[in-house]
């Protein structure tokens, strides 16, 4: 079987901030997850780079807007692996093989007679790149994301007749309703289609910044039709002298957030029909992180830099917490304070200090060997159908309800140490197979949860399988990592070795 993931391509208009981060990690989960069930899987990211708001940043910065892409897509580019990221390739519109797939895709929309010359008017927000409808103008006449005012817009632009893919549309929603999720989602993208569709500017005649339309040298097409097709234009070239389309195409799980809704749930499926192209399988539309009431945006100064989050605590911390705070699919507010809460609670106390103690006592009571005994029943029957359900809400998008069912067993590992008190079973010989039983089921049960967590926070999970004598671990596709593993006594430790606090405590700050 084949899995291919996507994030939205980020705009180099600015820096990467946390929210790049949240949805780069979230399909990185994703990929892991679905390596360890042993199938091809291909992950993509990269940068869009064309369009009016590269143009004014590059513009106000007092460079070429090619310059500013450069820059920053290098950034974009160093994110994903300090993320611990394992995208396998990372994509820029403005490389010269995307730029030619655009133009045929293009072309052979036009040659079936989707696309006209026309005069565009509307109240046009140039950080979204995106002219908008009544119903989408707040405060008079702001956009309702950048909160800046509108322009007025007039300019004759080719069209794509998105008005032709009206009933087309509504019967992909009624036939497929897994085409987009969670459910508010796939409410919010029908409404906009059952609202009425109206054709759309394809191209731009006062721009220059962008993929030429070869019918027309003095246009360039609209950035949204350009970095739309990036998903399918990637596999043409992503692995050179190969054509993957065959293996990945239709894709699985597109992951967006949901200010692009409307292009990715609504142009995008009718572009591909125009094309006479597949559909994808499903497109998540996740919630914003949010902090001061707000989407974390540059232009609105509301951003935590993810660089320094990992610099101090680690890339895993980071995953796991933006996991595990915003349920994923919705919004939620995420702020320092709340990190290293979690960080102190769960992940050093919870999950390092219930490996910790398993592995000393292991090493203090029998030398390091794991006893081959049978493991307690009471515990394994709290493991059965873990693995199914995991994969089943990981399937679903649901990562934040995946990992919950994770930690239920974490916790109920830690309240097992407390009801057996193996500290005490050590003092008693009459008691050794009790002891004996209780550090095997430990292992095992922190071995089974480490094969799972794996996705979320793989550098500690690495070292901690390793440290349950599962050996140096190259990718996610090592046999202990695979997910059949995951089932409780399916491969109990035999040993282990001492290993240093996964997440240590932090110091606090100074006083002032």
């Amino acid at each position: 079987m084949s899995f291919y993931v996507t994030t939205p391509i980020y705009y180099v208009n600015a820096a990467p901030h946390l929210g790049h981060a949240y949805t780069t990690i979230a399909a990185d989960v994703m990929a892991r997850h679905h390596r360890q069930r042993g199938e091809d899987v291909f992950f993509l990211t990269g940068t869009d780079e064309h369009g009016e708001p590269v143009a004014l940043a590059a513009e106000a910065a007092g460079v070429t807007p090619r310059e500013l892409a450069d820059k920053n897509a290098e950034r974009f580019k160093a994110l994903a692996p300090v993320l611990n990221a394992t995208n396998d390739f990372f994509i820029r519109t403005s490389d010269p093989e995307h730029v030619k797939a655009v133009q045929d895709v293009l072309t052979k929309v036009k040659d079936n007679g989707y696309v006209e010359l026309g005069l565009y008017e509307g109240w046009y927000c140039p950080r979204c790149a995106d002219f908008k409808s009544e119903s989408e103008i707040v405060d008079g006449n702001r956009c309702p994301i950048h909160l800046i005012e509108l322009t007025w817009e007039q300019e004759e632009n080719y069209f794509f007749k998105l008005s032709a893919f009206q009933e087309r549309l509504e019967a992909l929603y009624a036939e497929q309703p897994g085409f987009v999720t969670p459910q508010s989602r796939y409410n919010e993208a029908l409404s906009f289609i059952k609202s009425g569709l109206n054709d759309v500017s394809l191209t731009r005649g006062k721009l220059t910044w962008g993929v030429p339309v070869p019918w027309d040298e003095g246009h360039v097409f609209y950035v949204w039709f350009d970095a739309l097709l990036n998903y399918y234009t990637a596999l043409t070239y992503a692995r050179p002298g190969e054509d993957l389309r065959d293996t990945f195409w239709p894709a699985q799980r597109h992951l967006i957030a949901k200010d692009i809704l409307k292009f990715h749930t609504v142009f995008w499926p009718a572009l591909l029909m125009a094309a006479d192209l597949p559909l994808p399988e499903n497109v998540f539309v996740h919630g914003y992180l949010l902090m001061e009431g707000h989407k974390m945006s540059k232009s609105l100064g509301n951003v935590l830099d993810p660089f320094e989050v990992i610099d101090k605590f680690g890339s895993d911390a980071l995953r796991f917490y933006l996991l595990r705070d915003v349920s994923f699919g919705q919004d939620g507010s995420v702020s320092t304070e709340d990190f290293e809460k979690r960080y102190e609670s769960e992940l050093a106390n919870d999950y390092g200090n219930l490996a910790s103690r398993t592995i000393k006592m292991l090493l203090r009571y029998r030398d390091g060997d794991v006893p081959q005994v049978d493991l307690d029943p009471a515990i394994a029957a709290e493991f059965d159908g873990l693995v199914e359900r995991v994969s089943e809400l990981i399937g679903a998008g649901e990562l934040t309800q995946a990992l919950e069912e994770v930690w239920v067993r974490v916790r109920r590992l830690n309240a097992y140490v407390g009801e057996q008190e193996p500290w005490k079973l050590a003092k008693d010989e009459a008691r050794t197979a009790d002891l004996e039983r209780t550090l095997a089921t430990l292992a095992e049960g922190i071995r089974v949860v480490t094969v799972l967590l794996h996705a979320w926070i793989p550098d500690r999970a690495d070292r901690l399988l390793a440290a349950l004598g599962a050996g140096e671990i190259a990718d996610d596709r090592a046999p202990a990592l695979a997910i059949d593993t995951a089932r409780f006594g399916a491969a109990p430790p035999t040993a282990v070795t001492d290993i240093d606090p996964l997440f240590p405590k932090q110091a606090p700050a100074p006083a002032a």
